[in-house]
């Protein structure tokens, strides 16, 4: 059973590899780690494996011997080429590289749309050609369900709900539309070349960080510590611990009865919960006062991960996962 225990619930010893695009990442070096904990061999693939602002910390995580179960790729999303090298001779992959930003972008298909969608169906297509991968587990994100202004008032959204593409490119609302537009195009990819896909969609993901850079959605909470009154209307729906969200792509892995999305967050919510609850827990910081319903319409649903819970996740609380955001951003010296 999965839980929100201690990273190293290993089990037996895994003799297979797994890929892992975007492994330098926040969540992907949890995903390295809790792999290499449970027995797997990695490849992990990062942007420039020369660069050791990219491998340092996941060779950090291997240094119990277990050196030789990781080893690096080229992630060039656009270069089929180097995700196939990468996708021979694993079983599995999970494809969590994709850009992410809740900033304004200049070149929205040059930015976000090419690589989020050209680069899953080139992972995909990695992953068929490989011949042995089992399971491919795409991480897509509540960004593929929210905003979706369309949903019917008064009820909750689940994995039923997909964001509304239309609405945000003429609100120019660029990376939902990037990861509805991937997941939808990895999940035709599957049908139509019979690739056992499963989607994980997490909320905000916060926690320890193990790369040496800020990512956004850490970022975003360090600005709301500093008194930023952005509500981020668009894209919050809650919270979820970074660790939770690792553990769910293994347990989607490992689980052969999951299959279709994954809605993997803490608790549906608006920014307003969360905003209070940081506010109460660390007063001593500038959080702003936000008004109650900072996401129209969304309803508010504890327990909201059906799915994975029935496949054995317990999430950790939301003390817990602004506990730890607020003590990996004082360790790196980001807040007093």
């Amino acid at each position: 059973m999965a839980t929100g225990g201690s990273v190293a619930e290993a089990g037996a010893k895994k003799a297979e590899t797994v890929l892992v695009t975007g492994a330098s990442g926040f969540i992907g070096s949890w995903v390295v780690r809790l792999l290499l904990a449970r027995g797997y061999s990695v490849h992990a693939a990062v942007l420039n494996p020369d660069d050791k602002a990219e491998t340092d910390h996941l060779l950090a995580l291997a240094g119990g011997g277990e050196e030789g179960r990781l080893r690096f790729f080229r992630c060039d999303l656009l270069d089929g080429a180097a995700m196939l090298a990468a996708a021979r001779g694993c079983s599995g992959v999970l494809h969590l590289a994709s850009p992410c930003t809740v900033d304004a972008v200049l070149d929205p298909q040059k930015e976000l749309m090419v690589p989020a969608v050209e680069g899953t169906l080139n992972v995909l297509r990695a992953a068929k050609a490989a011949g042995g991968v089992r399971r491919v587990v795409v991480t897509s994100s509540i960004s593929a369900i929210v905003p979706s202004p369309g949903w019917p008032a008064g009820e909750v959204r689940d994995e039923r709900c997909w964001t509304d593409v239309d609405y945000c490119q003429k609100n120019g609302v660029w990376y939902p539309a990037s990861k509805t537009l991937a997941e939808k195009a990895a999940w035709k990819f599957a049908e139509e070349n019979e690739l056992d896909v499963v989607v994980v969609n997490p909320g905000t993901v916060l926690g320890l960080m193990i790369p040496p850079t800020v990512n956004a959605s850490m970022a975003m909470f360090l600005h709301l510590l500093e008194g930023c009154t952005e509500e981020y209307a668009d894209f919050f729906m809650g919270a979820v611990h970074v660790e939770d969200v690792a553990l769910a792509h293994i347990l989607l892995y490992e689980n052969p009865s999951a299959s279709g999305r994954h809605l993997c967050v803490e608790s549906i919510a608006h920014w307003s919960d969360f905003a209070s609850k940081v506010a109460e827990l660390y007063p001593n910081y500038k959080v702003p006062k936000f008004p109650e319903d900072t996401q129209p319409g969304l309803v508010r649903v504890e327990a909201a991960s059906k799915k994975l819970i029935g496949l054995g996740m317990h999430f950790r609380p939301v003390e817990k996962i602004i506990g730890d955001a607020v003590e990996s951003l004082r360790s790196r010296g980001c807040i007093s």
